[in-house]
Parts: structure tokens; sequence; C-alpha cells
């Protein structure tokens, strides 16, 4: 039995079931077929195929091999992927990585994953470079769209080097093949470790849950070095759809629906964030579009953007998914018949993994009673990297602990209560975050809230409300809340301060970095 980091005969090798092989198979049996769309240019499936392999080709020449990690650190594009796929063909782990970290922060994940090549782009080879003057052991750079140096190889260039091809391996379907670090919203970033087979699964959840097909036109919004933009391409490779890929950048609702108009797209996900914003154009509802399912996740939605989405589109289903970067990310998805009917839930367990809903004691709640979701199943991550004791703590009991406090009902739909670390306690009882900002999502003068806890001397925490208003020249005092808050929570849930802001500081996925407003406004 031949091993990883071993050569296979092609027809032994085909049939593993990873990415890679998915692309090979697209190339082969429809060549010309599109497979990625970019500003107005096509990729097809024969040329990301091929381009993939000279790159692990120029990847192998350097001295990369089974299990190495190399950082990827570039905007949205075709080239993106090819690196990916290249850096796979090789049996070697690709680490996606936020472009919108400082040196300091990149430079602590390419020590922690231990990586010894950086791909990037020319619009970040500064940052690449400052990066790489914090971590000698960056020693190869390869650049997309920018020119070969002393010590940094054009991507072209790479790619129309001669020299021998790299060796096929037989690459098992539990091999690693990203290291994604989650956002670090509560502190340093962990790097959960995804297999093949973790993609394969969360495609299928994807393929069932969006009703993909091979005609099927995803819209990708969302940066690739995250999970939702992985994780949502990842049934496209599977079936062979075509994907457009968005460019980044500043988000504007009407370039997003001009684009989605134009391409004929029929699947788009955005953050809540960002649906809000495109139902608020003023053109939205004239438009004629082909989308006949939306999705969002990656941060909670208000009722009102939900009820917005649905008035917009009337004729497409709005399908919430809920998850995380350690479980490939999907968990839990609100399929579109019952958006309305379950407003505001995260929708029910998927098919393909286990879930319950806990005590600290590890004890299942009652339908109806608040504990934390545990998981198990085959999307959830190998572990994190170089971090064996948080793998353990994550890992306690033999299920995957995923901070979420939920509570599930009869029918088994769920609902988001809050992270278990945001929780506030406040003269002994339980403040949920997610609560009271929900109630404050829905004033009309709020466009966006965040609820903190702050120390206090006598109840030892208290509810901050931290508030970015409707119109930035308008003004919202604690006195005039109150009596709206009267209405629907406790007073023990009311926050004690309100904080006004022109904005809240968000994460590339679009959830709110808490750990940043505790810093500014939690003492």
């Amino acid at each position: 039995m031949t091993t990883g980091a071993q050569a296979l005969d092609e027809p032994i090798r085909s049939r593993r079931n990873h990415w890679n092989n998915q692309i090979a198979t697209h190339a082969l049996m429809r060549p010309d077929a599109v497979a990625l769309r970019f500003r107005g240019a096509d990729t097809t499936w024969r040329q990301l195929h091929e381009r993939s392999q000279r790159f692990a080709d120029a990847l192998a020449r350097r001295g990369v091999g089974f299990g190495d990690r190399v950082l990827i650190l570039a905007l949205n594009h075709p080239e993106y992927l090819e690196a990916v796929f290249g850096i796979n063909a090789l049996g070697a782990i690709a680490v996606p990585v936020n472009f919108r970290l400082t040196p300091p922060e990149i430079a602590y994940i390419a020590a922690d994953s231990g990586a010894t090549t950086l791909v990037t782009d020319a619009p970040l080879q500064p940052l690449a470079a400052a990066v790489r003057a914090q971590s000698p052991a960056l020693a190869t750079c390869v650049v997309i769209g920018g020119q070969s140096a002393e010590d940094v190889v054009a991507y072209e260039d790479a790619l129309a080097e001669d020299g021998a091809p790299h060796t096929p391996l037989d690459i098992p379907e539990d091999t690693p093949a990203l290291i994604m670090y989650t956002s670090g919203t509560t502190g340093s970033p962990k790097g959960a470790v995804l297999s093949y087979a973790n993609m394969n699964a969360q495609a299928l959840t994807c393929i069932r849950a969006m009703d993909i097909g091979p005609d099927s036109i995803g819209f990708c919004t969302s940066p690739l070095f995250h999970i939702a933009g992985l994780g949502s391409l990842a049934p496209y490779f599977q079936l062979g759809g075509k994907t457009v890929l968005h460019p980044l950048g500043a988000f504007d609702a009407t370039e997003f629906l001009d684009a989605v108009e134009a391409e004929r797209a029929t699947t788009a996900f955005c953050v809540p964030a960002q649906w809000q914003l495109i139902c608020a154009e003023p053109t939205v509802k004239q438009r004629d579009l082909a989308l006949r399912m939306l999705s969002w996740g990656a941060a909670p939605a208000s009722d009102t953007v939900l009820r917005a989405m649905a008035d917009c589109f009337p004729d497409a289903q709005n399908v919430a998914v809920f998850g995380q970067t350690e479980m490939s990310p999907i968990t839990c998805v609100l399929e579109g018949k019952d958006a309305l009917r379950k407003l505001g839930s995260v929708g029910k367990v998927v098919p393909t993994i286990q879930a319950r809903v806990v005590d600290d004691g590890m004890n299942d709640v009652a339908p109806g009673e608040i504990g934390e979701i545990v998981y198990r199943g085959p999307t959830l991550m190998q572990g994190y990297w170089n971090k064996p004791e948080a793998t353990a703590e994550s890992f306690a009991g033999g299920w995957f602990h995923s901070g979420d406090l939920v509570r599930q009902d009869e029918e088994g739909f769920v609902w988001v209560v809050d992270r278990k670390k945001d929780m506030i306690i406040s003269g002994g009882e339980n403040i949920y975050c997610a609560e009271v900002e929900n109630v404050l999502f829905a004033h009309p003068k709020i466009r966006e809230a965040a609820v903190i806890g702050r120390a206090h001397e006598k109840w030892g925490e208290v509810p901050v409300a931290v508030v970015a208003l409707a119109d930035p020249e308008g003004d919202l005092t604690l006195a005039e809340l109150e009596p709206y808050l009267n209405e629907s929570l406790a007073r023990y849930k009311h926050p004690k301060d309100l904080v006004l802001v022109p904005e809240l500081p968000r994460n590339a996925s679009g959830k709110v970095v808490k750990v940043q407003l505790r810093k500014d406004h939690g003492s």
C-alpha cells in the first residue's frame, strides 16, 4: 500500500475524492467549460487544472513537499485558487491569511504554522515585505502580478519555468489541506486544520442546503482567506458549476446588483451587513435577477434585515447558514420555507453531523433551555495546529465545544443566544448580549449595535451598549432608550451606559470584534 508521499499510477490515484481530483475530472470531461469568472475574464477547468499543476512544479523545484505549509496573502482572483490547488497537489498545506491584519499579526501566523513559503500579489507586496522582515523563515516569496527580483519570483515566471514536473502523489482524503486561522475576535487566532474529507462533507452540505447543481452559477463576495469563501466554492469544485469571483474592496450594493444581474448568478452569499445595504439600494426591486437562492451567515442578522430580504427578493429562497471555521464551516441551515415561520432561528442541524445542546456537565438540556451546542462529524476539523492543549479542551468529552450558547425548540430549530465567552453575569443573573443586541437593532434610530460587559464593584459586571446610529448626525441618549427597552427586556438586562460610535469594528468575515470594543469601552 502506498502512502501519501509516494507516487501512484493514475487509475489508482484518481479514486481519491478531493478537490484536486475533482478539478482534474472536470478538465478531462468538460475542459472548455467555465470554472471561474473574474472581471469579465473566464478561466476554464482545463486552464485551472493545468496552471495549478505548473505552480505545483514550481513549488517542488523550490523544495516544497508533503506536509509543508505555504502562506497565501492575496486578494480574490483565479490565481489564488490555482495556488491552493498547486500547494495541495504536493500534499502541502495551504495557509490562507487575512490581508487586513498587521505585519506582526501575520508574522505570528507564519511562525505558528511554520511556513517557509509565501504567495502574495502585487497590491499586497509592501505588506508581504513587512511580514518577511519579521519572518526570516519565509525564504521563498512568489508574487502574483508582480515582477521577479532578487528575493521574489513572479508567479507567471514560475509557471513558465522549464524543468521536470512534480511527482504525482496518492494523497488520502484525511490529509490536511488547509490551516484556517480563526477570526481572533476574543484573542489570538488558532489554526483549524481542515482535511480534504472535511471540505468534501462541506460541499455536500452546501449542495443539499442551497440546491446547487452543475448548471448553478455562484456569486462569491467572501474573501478567499476566509472559510466562507473557500467553503462556498467547494460544491462548485465538486459538481463542475461556475463561480463568479467578485473583486474585494469597499462593498457597493449597486455594483453587487449590477454584477449579479449581468452574470445571471443563481446563488449569492453575503453577510447581514451587506444584505442590509443591498435591500436599501433604490433599484433592487426593479432588477431582472436570476437569483433563486440567497444565503447569509458569519454574523447574526436582525429580524429587520431578514424581513427586508424577503420583501426585496420574493422569488428567491432565503437560506441562513450558521457554523464556524472549525466545522468547515456549516452546522445549521434555515431553509427558505421556514425563513419567516422561524424568524431569528439559524435553522436545524445539517444531516451530515451530530449535535447536542448540553450544560456544563455535558448533560443534555431540555428543549427550550439554554446550553452549549457541541458537535462531531465529518466536517469537524482535525484539531488546532500546534495547540494540543486548546485542542484537548475543545474536544473534551469526545465532542467539539463550539462556545455557542443556544436553545433548541421541540421541532429541532436552533436559536443562538450568545457566545459563551460573551455572556455577562450581573448580580448573579445571566445576560445574553445577543438578546439585548436584537432589541437594539430594531430601534429606528439604531443602524448597528453591540453589547459588552464592564466591570462593576457591586454587580460584578454590567452591560454597555455600543451603537452606531442610522443618521450619523443624529443623537440618542440612554434616558431616551429606557422606555423602549422596558417593552422587551427586564431591567437588569438594560445597558447601564450607551456609547455612540461612527461604526463598529468588524473583521473580514463581518463579525464585530468585541475584544476591541472591550479594550475601548469596557472600563
